[in-house]
């Protein structure tokens, strides 16, 4: 069966068809690290990391993209109240989004570029839309000519008459038309900046994904993903100067996730009802926060609160309780059933299922309820008193592969002891020294994987568990 997935540009789902066939080109949009993430940052690395899951269990070869925006606005002013140049506050916070990230289960991806490190294509980029009389310069501004582009509001099914109803002139802008966004921004006295043929300055928000979707993936990509906030203006401007400079299709399929909502209200600061991740792992279990956020379509909006957080763990601990027995059981079984085959099919039905449902725009809503069900089922047959070893070892490779697909172990896992933690953290400090810093990355992410956090400080390294 093929898989379908629901393509917010054309509103329906269709048939997946990669550019190349076993292969998948797929970029999503990344934070703004400027602050540790919130929730609604979290629902779409979750959710896309579970579609590459998906595709690679479906034997495709996946390229997944997402990148960093380590300058604009928010940053230059996070760096002013902290007293920090920009590059530093970036830094501090990108490191934090791994370690939030990797503690939900977030894979990372094949490459996060950064803005600050692709200055360079994001110039030719612009220069080659003003040769094309897409783009001007005013002023030391450069913006994109909305209106030359002739499917401007494609993808967020809107015309130029309606687009043109809530667009304005800001103050210090020199636009030909409101319809008008920016592709670089003058540099103001004090700011960080690069040198450009039409001054110095910094990129607009847009530009930057176009650039290095094109740099990293080409001029055609498979899928481009994000919340369902970006589809406008961010991923409709996206479109525009893309297709404008190349005469291509930018991306054939774009998916979008829903909202979050907490207690049923929309999350904003100013109701005092914004939700960090970093605070978030320390209250709670994160792979249940994970497991949460699948437990509704992805397209759809969620309602967050602990309660539900706490029944979430509940009901993946019930899923992990019955794997453990099957362990358990598998070590003591005699292996004297008779009725194999009849258990055997009934097993693998569950994988038809559950892919089924994958299939269908990555419903992990309907793949957790197969769960539960082949749950169930495991438990009716662990009742017997004469089990296969065949059957037993079926079951847990079906809810190991489930789980590598929704990025979730139904394993309990051994914690480390302390003076194991200690132990690594010594072979890390003189991998360091000796300059392997691959060695000194990895076993850092060992420990992150065993729920155990590492921090740098001028007095040492110190840990904690997550």
């Amino acid at each position: 069966m093929a898989i379908k997935l629901y393509n917010t540009l054309t509103q329906k789902k269709e048939s997946f068809q990669p550019i190349e066939e076993g292969k998948v080109k797929m970029y999503v949009c990344g934070p703004t690290v400027y602050n540790y993430i919130h929730i609604g940052n979290a629902r779409p690395a979750i959710v896309f990391d579970v579609v590459r899951r998906y595709l690679e269990y479906r034997g495709y070869d996946v390229r997944y993209i997402s990148n960093f925006t380590d300058v604009d606005d928010k940053l230059i002013r996070a760096a002013k109240e902290l007293g920090e140049e920009v590059p530093d506050v970036a830094e501090r916070f990108i490191e934090a989004y791994h370690e939030d990230t990797g503690a939900l289960g977030v894979k990372r991806a094949n490459e996060h570029p950064r803005v600050t490190e692709n200055m360079d294509e994001i110039i030719a980029f612009i220069e080659a839309l003003i040769e094309k009389d897409f783009a001007y310069e005013s002023d030391g501004d450069v913006y994109f000519r909305t209106k030359k582009f002739e499917g401007y509001g494609k993808l967020s099914h809107q015309s130029i008459d309606e687009l043109k109803l809530g667009s304005r002139i800001g103050v210090g802008e020199k636009k030909e038309d409101p319809l008008d966004f920016t592709l670089w921004k003058a540099a103001k006295e004090g700011e960080i900046s690069w040198s450009s043929s039409w001054g110095e300055g910094r990129p607009g928000w847009h530009i930057e994904c176009s650039a290095m979707a094109q740099k990293y993936l080409g001029d055609t990509i498979d899928i481009h993903a994000g919340g369902k906030d970006l589809a406008f203006p961010h991923h409709e401007n996206e479109v525009a100067q893309t297709e404008a400079l190349t005469g291509h299709t930018f991306a054939n399929y774009w998916l979008h996730n829903g909202y979050i909502n907490i207690n049923n209200e929309k999350m904003s600061k100013s109701l005092g009802n914004f939700v960090l991740v970093h605070d978030l792992i320390k209250q709670h279990d994160p792979e249940a926060i994970r497991f949460f956020m699948l437990s509704v379509h992805y397209r759809n909006p969620i309602n967050f609160n602990h309660e539900l957080l706490e029944s979430a763990k509940t009901g993946l601990d019930r899923i992990k309780d019955t794997v453990e027995n099957l362990e358990h059981r598998l070590e003591n079984s005699a292996d004297l059933a008779e009725d194999v085959p009849a258990w055997k099919e009934k097993v693998e039905g569950y994988r038809e299922r559950f892919v089924s449902e994958m299939d269908d725009d990555f419903n992990t809503a309907n793949a957790i309820s197969i769960l539960f069900e082949l749950s169930k089922e495991a438990n009716l047959y662990l009742q017997g008193s004469n089990t296969s070893k065949e059957v037993l070892e079926l079951f847990i490779e079906r809810f190991n592969d489930f789980g590598s697909v929704l990025g979730v172990s139904f394993r309990e896992e051994k914690a480390l002891l302390d003076e194991d933690i200690d132990q690594l953290i010594e072979e890390r400090n003189k991998a360091r020294k000796e300059r392997n810093f691959s060695r000194a990355d990895e076993i850092r992410e060992e420990l992150k994987e065993q729920g155990i956090l590492l921090e740098d400080t001028p007095q040492g390294v110190r840990w904690k568990r997550m």
